[in-house]
């Protein structure tokens, strides 16, 4: 299932005292099973846009394509849109408020008409893609830590089986622990499932390890699209308008321009780690041909 946004413009409070564009002229589209790091400072427009793709606002001008189709030509089918694109805003567990984890869950397959056997189903599959444990299932959900609560939420939105999932800043508040927690989890969710996944955040370090594709959003508009290799090689950019590229890049680029044969691209520590041991290696086997 694609999504292409055409054009896409939106202003808050048009034609006021306090008309501010939000997004300017954006053009972009996510392709089936992308997962997708979208990212930019507090106003760069990330969240503007991602309400965009399942309807909760409308452009002021521009398109949103659902396999083609313009989800605003038939109001009556934004229902559907939304169940297939399923978006978590930031903080999801403020709305969880049922009496245990199962009903929370099974709420949003209710709302679809479905048995209570068939809820129950969803809700335990779902439950059981964020790893969440089954013992807790019959626990309020206000009596969980902070990240299990985060984990329920987005199983919530899982329930209703959509063909895409929107996150947005979904490590907000969390320790580095439950962090790393939820990312993983989310990263093994889209290695089992294939679901298109668009993880919203203001962290380079956070999404680095994780995507596939990197969306950098600068005051309305798209500034950068590409792989975090290829996103990462405009550090300096980053730089100028707030934003920080992971603190391995610095590294690499300072050990490459201090001579050393290693490749700057390296993203994540763990391919720094490669590219650092690759290039001791060929120094050493350089050093023996030498003395041989």
């Amino acid at each position: 299932m694609s999504i292409q946004l055409n054009h896409l413009t939106h202003v808050y409070n048009e034609g006021t005292t306090f008309e501010k564009v939000a997004l300017n002229d954006v053009t972009l589209e996510i392709q089936t099973g992308e997962f997708i790091g979208l990212i930019g400072h507090t106003g760069s427009g990330k969240s503007t846009l991602i309400q965009h793709l399942n309807g909760i606002i409308s452009p002021s001008s521009g398109e949103i394509l659902l396999d083609g189709e313009n989800i605003h030509k038939d109001k009556a089918k934004l229902k559907e849109v939304r169940r297939r694109i399923g978006l978590a805003f930031q903080y999801p567990e403020y709305q969880l408020f049922e009496v245990d984890v199962l009903s929370d869950v099974c709420f949003g397959p209710k709302n679809q008409g479905l048995s209570k056997e068939e809820c129950e189903a969803q809700a335990k599959e779902a439950l059981q893609l964020v790893g969440f444990p089954e013992k807790y299932y019959h626990q309020s959900p206000f009596e969980l830590s902070g990240g299990q609560k985060r984990r329920v939420a987005i199983a919530g939105i899982l329930a209703m089986h959509p063909k895409v999932l929107v996150l947005d800043e979904p490590t907000a508040g969390l320790d580095p622990k439950g962090r790393d927690e939820i990312l993983d989890q989310v990263a093994q969710l889209h290695e089992k499932t294939g679901m298109t996944v668009v993880l919203v955040s203001h962290s380079m370090e956070d999404v680095a390890k994780y995507v596939d594709r990197l969306i950098v959003m600068n005051q309305g508009e798209k500034m950068l699209d590409g792989t975090p290799q290829e996103v990462f090689r405009h550090y300096k950019e980053l730089e100028a308008v707030g934003l920080a590229a992971p603190q391995v890049t610095y590294v690499m680029h300072d050990l490459k321009e201090k001579g050393f044969e290693v490749s700057a691209d390296a993203a994540t520590v763990e391919e720094a780690a490669d590219e650092i041991m690759k290039c001791l290696k060929q120094t050493r086997k350089a050093e023996r041909e030498v003395q041989a």
